[in-house]
């Protein structure tokens, strides 16, 4: 989580939300959802963001991803906040300045505009990441410039 005034942007919050490998898919994304109902409750962000979905090379993989994804959307839109949207060569661009970026690369990024932040890994400096294009992007769409 950031929050961005203008340009200026400052580091909330960041980490991983965890559920149990044991249980069965259907708890496992109630479990998240809960989660981030309570990290929307907690913190009451104006708007989310995530990334789109990439295949990568297990399906199996690629299909739960996509229904976590549509667990944090859902939430996000009955909570009333508005969600964007972002591919991952979109979110590298906006943040690396190419969109083949490596995430070392990105996590350095995202240290360098959110200084004195701790990030827990790869993915919270992903993540990190689609929030800061975010920013940027509503910061366009109010400035009245197309990206």
């Amino acid at each position: 989580m950031i929050e961005a005034e203008g340009n200026r942007l400052r580091h909330v919050a960041n980490g991983q939300l965890k559920t149990n490998s044991a249980e069965p898919l259907p708890r496992r994304l109630a479990d998240l959802a809960s989660q981030l109902e309570s990290l929307l409750a907690e913190h009451r962000p104006d708007s989310a963001a995530v990334e789109e979905v990439f295949v990568n090379a297990n399906p199996q993989s690629t299909l739960k991803l996509g229904q976590a994804r549509g667990v944090a959307i859902m939430i996000g839109a009955r909570s009333g906040i508005d969600v964007g949207e972002y591919a991952p060569t979109l979110v590298k661009k906006a943040v690396v300045g190419t969109g083949k970026a490596e995430k070392a690369q990105v996590h350095a990024m995202v240290s360098r505009l959110l200084a004195g932040a701790k990030i827990t890994g790869p993915d919270a400096a992903d993540a990190l990441a689609v929030a800061i294009t975010h920013a940027h992007h509503l910061a366009s769409r109010r400035a009245g410039i197309n990206r």
